[in-house]
């Protein structure tokens, strides 16, 4: 297979093995290799092997130039340590598969968001050093091995799905993980305070468009939840995600693919049912059309508590159910927005998707 040559630029000759450096103290202090053997009681041979880059520094043999040189041997030990990091990386980078670096070209658009928009890499001219921070970041040791990764039902659902890039929704994940591990949150995640919460979070949606994040960020933290709202990238169709990471901490990501505030809404609560439902043992990525028996309960949640199901039904009896004014009342009685009840009747063939379309509103968010 053929092999990636660039490297971290950093050629190979300037990786600088100790013993050059311990090379040059002996000769600013005009001391021969044999008296450096006698001063360190090691053999002359060991001497040279070290000084031409043959032998590492030990930390036996550190102490020892200690005493001898007055340099201390924590000097010593760290000049070899950087020299053994740097030869790592090195190699590393020049044993890194074409099959590899072309997963960046996968990667394209979400490394733009690690990249300028949320801080947590670095730009690099080498692709060889951008696979290597990757892998670090991502805590795999070959970017290859990703869609040979346990995921989750909701995921399996989709690998037929060509919009689906594993290797993107692994970085989106790893994404939200990212910018969500230093939201301050509760010690633990309390259901009561959550389901006590559930009207506040409803009403939230009358908020100011620009208040609503961080809005929904307090209550939701306040509950031991870290919650944030994420940016959606091709080839990652998702609508939200629920995860207790390793550490046991609670996250809840959401996006607005579609950007109709009716389907974030719907979204959210449907998070929230995953939530209530103790779904929080698995880690729950939802696309539009996954289907599962986690799902549908998550979305019963969802529909019911945004529209009482026996109102719903009673409205759609009424005989101007489509007039928009009734829509609108309707929703003030249900305590949500118009667009709310708007949504759920286009999705239900009760209004088609171009009736009104200019009362269902748009979110646009960072």
């Amino acid at each position: 297979m053929a092999k990636e040559q660039k490297t971290i630029g950093l050629s190979r000759e300037f990786i600088i093995h100790p013993g050059e450096t311990l090379q040059e103290v002996l000769e600013d202090r005009n001391m021969s290799q044999k008296e450096l053997a006698v001063r360190t009681k090691v053999t002359e041979k060991h001497i040279s092997t070290v000084l031409n880059g043959l032998k590492p520094i030990s930390v036996a043999f550190a102490k020892k130039l200690e005493y001898a040189l007055n340099i201390e041997a924590e000097f010593w030990i760290n000049l070899q340590a950087n020299y053994d990091r740097e030869l790592l990386e090195f190699e590393e980078a020049n044993n890194i598969s074409q099959e590899e670096i072309s997963v960046l070209k996968n990667l394209k658009d979400i490394l733009e968001g690690f990249y300028y928009c949320e801080g947590y890499l670095k730009k690099e001219d080498s692709q060889a050093a951008q696979v290597l921070d990757l892998r670090k970041m991502m805590n795999i040791s070959d970017l290859t091995s990703i869609p040979c990764l346990n995921v989750n039902a909701a995921f399996r659902a989709q690998v037929k799905n060509s919009t689906v890039d594993p290797y993107v929704l692994f970085a989106w994940q790893r994404m939200c993980e990212l910018i969500t591990q230093d939201i301050e949150i509760s010690d633990e995640l309390d259901l009561e305070k959550l389901r006590q919460k559930l009207p506040e979070i409803k009403n939230a949606m009358f908020l100011e468009t620009s208040k609503v994040q961080k809005r929904l960020e307090k209550i939701f933290s306040e509950c031991g939840i870290a919650f944030k709202i994420v940016e959606n990238y091709k080839g990652a169709p998702v609508q939200g995600f629920v995860e207790k990471t390793q550490e046991g901490k609670i996250i809840m990501c959401l996006t607005i693919r579609q950007s109709f505030a009716d389907i974030f809404w719907f979204s959210l609560f449907h998070e929230i049912g995953h939530v209530l439902n103790g779904d929080t043992k698995n880690r729950f990525v939802d696309f539009e059309s996954a289907s599962s028996t986690a799902e549908e309960r998550a979305d019963r949640f969802a529909r019911t508590y945004l529209i009482p199901e026996d109102k719903y039904k009673r409205f759609l009896s009424s005989r101007n159910c489509c007039d928009y004014g009734s829509i609108e009342r309707f929703a003030s009685q249900c305590g949500v927005q118009p667009y709310i009840v708007l949504g759920r009747m286009m999705k239900d063939g009760h209004i088609g998707w171009s009736e009104y379309s200019s009362k269902r509103v748009r979110y646009v968010w960072r």
